[in-house]
């Protein structure tokens, strides 16, 4: 396996993350991170959609490419490096539409009987509302297109869901993103995040260990979905036979499907699923790690990851063994700016980095975060990552609030519920 420097594309906790973990590799020389945060080192100022710019970057610096965020996997940056002859990890554009279009997601799923809820799409809001009024709530509505993880929106009553379509498709909170819209059924029961790196020309994929996201704003699962307020793994509403399941009715049924239908997958692809009584089903599908679940998940990844990532994007991932994963737990804080996912303020200093980087097993991933001077200020919605790695989850847990007490900025929020579902399944078991 050759020696190479990587460039990582993005700005968020992922991507630090990534930086992170691929920095430990024996194979990697200088990890740089276009645009990078302020905890990033090697920042490159190219935005992620530059892709002119991050060619050129890669082809200069002998770059081995892994690609962060959806968008520029959406808008095609695999097949502007390909083209260009440059190694990269990330779908091509053709794949990105698992996460790119919800619709076609959904109509996949059922082609290919992919179990998921029952849904509806409409183009017309007059007929969306008319749906929702003869169905009755509760109901889920989703923009068809990317949105940052905001649209989605949980609607028990119907006047919810009313103004949920009218904010999407009249008066365009989502953009074009919400031009057309899927309605569909409200699963009940506890949500997890299964992720695995896929290529389905060999016919392979590398799972990586289960975890659970907290998507809502507040404590309880209450408020507005984010982009993710904390995350924590292995998730043990996901138990052995059920991985086995999920691995043989979805990642299975999903890797034939895109043969079927002639499309070549090579990356990640992450399942937002639903578990009911043992039975998974299919919340969405993404084609990046996800952001927060890979901030834990690395912290208990034994393997080098540039190694499953570069077998992958060379068509070699057939070759690689299974990863092996510390039998410990790890649990990821977020720590957002004061009235995210809405409008918030930017600037806020951040005191007390220095101190939770002292303790043990902790690692603090910056998301919206910058370098002002010799100072280190928020400059997104969910700032910080903070995670900690110990024997159990309550321990964990305990950790990484202890090391978010030590982090202070001016209008500072973060759940304070973090890995609470876990513990209803370990004190049961």
């Amino acid at each position: 396996m050759k020696y190479t420097n990587v460039l990582v594309v993005g700005s968020g906790g992922r991507e630090h993350a990534l930086v992170w973990k691929l920095s430990q590799s024996k194979h990697v020389g200088k990890v740089f991170c276009a645009p990078g945060n302020g905890g990033t080192p090697d920042r490159v100022p190219i935005d992620p959609t530059d892709f002119e710019g991050l060619t050129k970057f890669a082809a200069q610096n002998a770059c081995f490419t892994v690609v962060g965020p959806e968008e520029p996997l959406a808008k095609g940056i695999t097949n502007a490096f390909l083209s260009n002859g440059l190694e990269i990890f990330g779908v091509s554009k053709e794949a990105a539409i698992a996460e790119g279009s919800k619709i076609w997601a959904k109509q996949f799923m059922k082609r290919h009987n992919i179990p998921t809820a029952e849904f509806q799409v409409f183009e017309d809001h007059l007929a969306a509302a008319d749906h929702v009024k003869k169905k009755g709530p509760p109901v889920v509505v989703k923009a068809d297109g990317l949105s940052a993880g905001k649209g989605v929106i949980l609607c028990r009553t119907e006047d919810e869901a009313l103004k949920a379509i009218d904010g999407m498709m009249l008066e365009k909170r989502f953009g074009s993103s919400g031009e057309r819209i899927v309605i569909e059924d409200l699963l009940v029961g506890e949500e997890a995040s299964y992720i695995a790196i896929v290529d389905t020309k060999t016919r392979k994929y590398i799972p990586l260990a289960s975890s659970q996201d907290h998507k809502p704003i507040f404590d309880g699962d209450k408020g507005p979905n984010t982009g993710g307020m904390g995350a924590y793994s292995p998730a043990p509403i996901v138990p052995e036979g059920l991985e086995e399941k999920i691995q043989r009715d979805i990642i299975g049924k999903f890797m034939n499907g895109m043969r079927e239908e002639n499309v070549e997958f090579k990356g990640t692809i992450y399942l937002g699923l639903m578990i009911s009584d043992g039975e998974p089903d299919v919340l969405e599908f993404n084609v990046r790690f996800g952001d927060p679940e890979i901030q834990p998940i690395v912290m208990r990844m034994e393997p080098d990851l540039f190694e499953y990532l570069y077998s992958c994007a060379s068509g070699r991932l057939a070759e690689m063994d299974d990863m092996k994963w510390s039998k410990q737990a790890a649990v990821c804080v977020v720590m957002a700016s004061s009235g995210y996912p809405g409008q918030y303020q930017k600037g806020k200093t951040i005191v007390g980095l220095d101190e939770a980087a002292t303790l043990r097993n902790v690692v603090v991933f910056h998301a919206g975060t910058a370098r002002q001077n010799s100072a280190i200020v928020t400059n997104g919605g969910r700032v910080l990552g903070v995670t900690a790695l110990s024997d159990t989850i309550p321990q964990a847990i305990r950790e990484a609030y202890r090391a978010v007490e030590m982090i202070y900025w001016e209008e500072e929020y973060h759940r304070t519920d973090i890995g609470k579902k876990a513990l209803k399944h370990i004190h049961a078991a």
